[in-house]
């Protein structure tokens, strides 16, 4: 059920196009390629269930969190205001 002057379905191709915009980055972000056995942040070893589950690692888990932390989500705002719609 769409509501005021969206076609119906409208709401959900915005929240397919959001999930697969949010994948496609994600998919982009994975390394690809040789992993390593040390981290190449701090030199620690990598864990060998880590490498075996992510053959392209070369962080350890704590050095991989840290640079995800610094990440900024920055997206398409697919919802305008009712009023920047009406005019």
């Amino acid at each position: 059920m769409a509501g005021g002057w969206t076609r119906d379905g409208a709401v959900q191709e915005q929240i397919d196009d959001t999930v697969k915009d949010a994948v496609l980055s994600a998919r982009a972000a994975m390394l690809a390629g040789a992993g390593a056995d040390h981290c190449d942040d701090c030199g620690e070893l990598i864990p060998e269930p880590r490498r075996i589950a992510l053959p392209s690692a070369r962080t350890c888990v704590t050095c991989q969190s840290a640079r995800d932390g610094r990440k900024v989500a920055a997206g398409i705002n697919r919802r305008g205001s009712k009023d920047s719609q009406l005019r």
